[in-house]
């Protein structure tokens, strides 16, 4: 049997063993200590501005104070809406496939040239020409400014969608109502300062990420407001309680959060769930006012299309956007279920449908904002995540059930309200409505002008992440689009 070693002995063995060891947990600990201070670098500097809804001043003197986002879902069809193409009736029948193939989501289905089945009118004294579909809309072109031109960067919904909501292709950005609110924050401490009024019956492809904070913190994602009932489950206590006895609880709450707060410094997600906690105390009065519709007379309600068919879900969106947006709400974005405007099929009887639910209450928000001053102050912006080509997709050997394919280089927006030239046709596309050919706008510089409106200067407003200044229009080259701008 071998002596025991002296417990002060150590092996040239023991020592690497030791010292190896050593290294990784150097290694480790080095990580952790840079990963600790810039974690707390980061939440010190976001600390000055960040953990609140507070109004900021703008970087420079607005036009636009709040924006009203009417988000198209599923991709619009410029040339059957607000890009006529005369080419294209000319063309009609004609093979254009192997011109465009490496753009066309579903090649099998691919046919040729389509003109479009509507009639197409000038209106205003702009002439700004839109489709027979938008008979309501169509009184209001004075008031718009159209952006023909516009592109994007994939076909498919869900990255395209994240494209046009972050400016990102992927998940885990924050939205464009999330830097909004980033930084002006709010004119009204009693309800959330961006607000999503979604259909009752879909959420949206990409269902709440089109509203997300993302790497923001979780205080400035959207707030899904009901349109009908409560708006906001859960939001009043079970039992009435006397006022006093609210207040006092709330008071109470509020000193137990701040000692909760003080012990866990430096976690957004705490600071964002008090917040969000205090609001929905302030929202159990303010919050049902806003949706309150028995203050609104008759003729307004007959207006928006209100208890009419196929209006009515549509029309109370848009005038409790309205309401919000008066009580100083920063930015809402009314959505429609699913994907509406995705015609792959049956463009000539889907599409009227789609446009008869959202004409006429889109048209009765320009013209009740514009009775109501609020125009001067609000900006009404309209479009979706991409554009449709101008092939026919055939659905069987029936020509009559034939859409339209998604396309990423040429779609129509417009923007109406505080800051902006009405009457404006900017941009074409090329002959059949294939492409963005004169003055192209990227959807970064789409949301660089939504930015700009709001008085913020999109290379000024960046949040510090590892070590970088992100940005809602990333790093890409991006320009104002200053001739929509009054």
């Amino acid at each position: 049997m071998l002596p025991e070693k002296p417990p002060t002995e150590t092996t040239r063995r023991d020592f690497f063993g030791h010292v190896a060891g050593g290294f990784y947990w150097s290694a480790l600990l080095s990580l952790l200590g840079s990963d600790l201070r810039q974690s707390a670098d980061l939440c010190a500097s976001e600390a000055r501005h960040v953990y609140d809804l507070r109004p900021r001043p703008p970087h420079f003197d607005p036009p636009a104070k709040n924006v009203i986002h009417l988000f198209m879902n599923g991709g619009p069809s410029q040339m059957d809406l607000f890009d006529p193409k005369p080419e294209l009736d000319k063309h009609h029948g004609e093979s254009y496939f192997n011109e465009i193939a490496g753009d066309v989501e579903n090649p099998q289905s691919a046919g040729a040239l389509m003109r479009c089945p509507f009639e197409f009118k000038r209106h205003g004294q702009s002439g700004a020409p839109v489709s027979e579909l938008m008979p309501e809309l169509a009184k209001h072109v004075d008031d718009i400014a159209f952006i023909r031109s516009m592109y994007t960067t994939n076909i498919t919904h869900e990255t395209a969608l994240y494209k046009i909501h972050t400016g990102r292709m992927f998940p885990g950005n924050p939205t464009l109502g999330a830097w909004a609110v980033y930084g002006l924050g709010s004119e009204n401490q009693n309800l959330p300062a961006y607000v999503v009024l979604d259909d009752p019956k879909r959420l949206p492809i990409n269902g709440i990420e089109c509203w997300q904070s993302g790497f923001l913190p979780p205080l400035y994602q959207g707030t899904r407001l009901r349109s009908t009932g409560s708006p906001v489950l859960n939001l009043k206590p079970e039992e009435p309680r006397p006022p006093r006895v609210e207040r006092v609880k709330q008071q109470l709450l509020t000193r137990l959060d701040e000692l909760h707060r003080k012990t866990r410094p430096l976690q957004p997600e705490l600071d964002a769930r008090i917040s969000s906690y205090e609001l929905a105390a302030r929202m159990q009065l303010a919050a049902s006012d806003a949706l309150d519709f028995s203050q609104e007379d008759a003729k307004t309600l007959e207006r928006y299309g209100v208890d009419q068919k196929p209006t009515d879900s549509y029309a109370r969106r848009c005038i409790i956007a309205r309401r919000l947006v008066e009580r100083g709400v920063r930015f809402v974005q009314v959505f429609m279920a699913a994907q509406p405007w995705d015609h792959h099929g049956s463009i000539a009887s889907a599409l009227p449908n789609t446009c008869a639910q959202t004409d006429k209450p889109v048209a009765a928000l320009l013209e009740d904002l514009k009775r109501r001053g609020l125009d001067k102050d609000t900006l009404v912006v309209w479009g979706g995540e991409f554009g449709r080509l101008p092939l026919a997709q055939l659905q069987g050997k029936d020509s009559k059930r034939s859409g339209r394919d998604h396309n990423k280089n040429a779609f129509t927006t417009w923007m109406a309200g505080a800051g902006i030239k009405g009457g404006t046709m900017h941009g074409n596309t090329d002959d059949f409505g294939f492409a963005a050919a004169e003055n192209q706008v990227g959807v970064q510089d789409w949301h660089a002008t939504i930015l700009h409106l709001l008085g913020l200067g999109h290379e000024d407003l960046y949040f510090e992440r590892h070590g970088f200044k992100e940005r809602l229009t990333g790093v890409f080259e991006t320009r104002v689009v200053k001739e929509i701008l009054a």
